[in-house]
């Protein structure tokens, strides 16, 4: 059955990684184009933002394609790991990409802001907020039933691509109103204003993915509920069988939840198909969890 959902999510994966991939081009096209002739930071930056979560999505296809090929010689214990090492090479690209936006927009309230055709702008922000927002509610709808972290990190990005297209919309809308009203020359510093606005957001993000994915290279605990999934199961197991069973560890890879399970017995010997009962049983008590389950016995006098 855990072998069943996990083919069943990496089809699933690949699918919504094309689709990304697609998606993202066409609006890193648009962005790049528009922002140049609105001459907005915050429009370029959503282009260059786009163009950069394009080559993202494309290796993380790459990544999802490589980890289900066999290749035992060079990865004795599976390819895992790949899966949060391409999550923290996308987090740092996109904080890279972050800090520079910071850095332009603070030259530009300094250089004394930055004129902008609003209402191209708006125009791009209302337009974009929709079709991103789509795109981000496709992804997070298909993805319930089978899911990953490469999946989750790409919902992430597009979440992100469509709170900074809302943004866009309601700031150009404002800076508008302002080159209408007796505060007209406030409006050359909506521009990099908005960026500084969304630094916060949009640097916690990658921070985020850069710190979940260094949990998973670095083998710690997983999140609380996947721990305390695991812990109760375990623990109805045994109070289930003759042996004395303890979690000896877990930790979450990629798609993978590895298990450590010791088996404490006072006897010289332990029946095979005892051990193999236990197992069973516990891999039937953590089915829920939608990851592929490794898990480990280790037999302590």
């Amino acid at each position: 059955m855990v072998g069943f959902m996990c083919a069943k999510t990496s089809l699933n994966e690949k699918r919504l990684l094309t689709f990304s991939a697609f998606a993202a081009a066409g609006f890193a096209l648009a962005g790049l184009v528009l922002g140049l002739l609105a001459s907005s930071i915050v429009i370029t930056f959503d282009g260059v933002y786009s163009l950069v979560s394009l080559l993202l999505t494309l290796l993380s296809l790459a990544a999802a394609r490589y980890i289900e090929s066999p290749a035992k010689t060079h990865f004795p214990f599976g390819k895992a790991m790949l899966e949060p090492a391409v999550i923290a090479i996308k987090g740092a690209v996109i904080l890279i990409v972050v800090s520079y936006s910071i850095y332009s927009a603070v030259l530009a309230l300094l250089n004394g802001g930055r004129p902008v055709d609003t209402s191209l702008a708006t125009l791009f922000g209302f337009v974009s907020t929709l079709a991103c927002g789509y795109v981000w509610w496709a992804i997070r709808q298909k993805s319930k039933r089978y899911s990953s972290g490469l999946i989750e990190a790409e919902a992430k990005q597009w979440k992100m691509d469509t709170l900074l297209s809302f943004v866009v919309m309601v700031g150009f809308v404002s800076a508008w109103l302002i080159s209408k009203s007796p505060w007209a020359h406030l409006s050359v510093y909506a521009d990099p204003a908005m960026m500084l606005a969304m630094a916060g957001y949009f640097v916690k993000v990658p921070f985020d993915m850069l710190k979940e994915a260094f949990r998973e290279l670095l083998m710690m605990s997983p999140n609380k509920e996947i721990y305390q999934t695991v812990d109760q199961g375990v623990a109805d197991v045994n109070t289930q069988t003759k042996q004395d069973i303890k979690l000896a560890g877990v930790t979450k890879i990629g798609r993978e939840l590895r298990v450590n399970v010791d088996i404490h017995s006072t006897s010289n010997s332990l029946a095979v198909a005892d051990v193999e009962k236990t197992r069973t049983a516990i891999t039937r008590k953590l089915s829920k969890i939608k990851l592929d389950l490794q898990l480990t016995m280790n037999v302590a006098s």
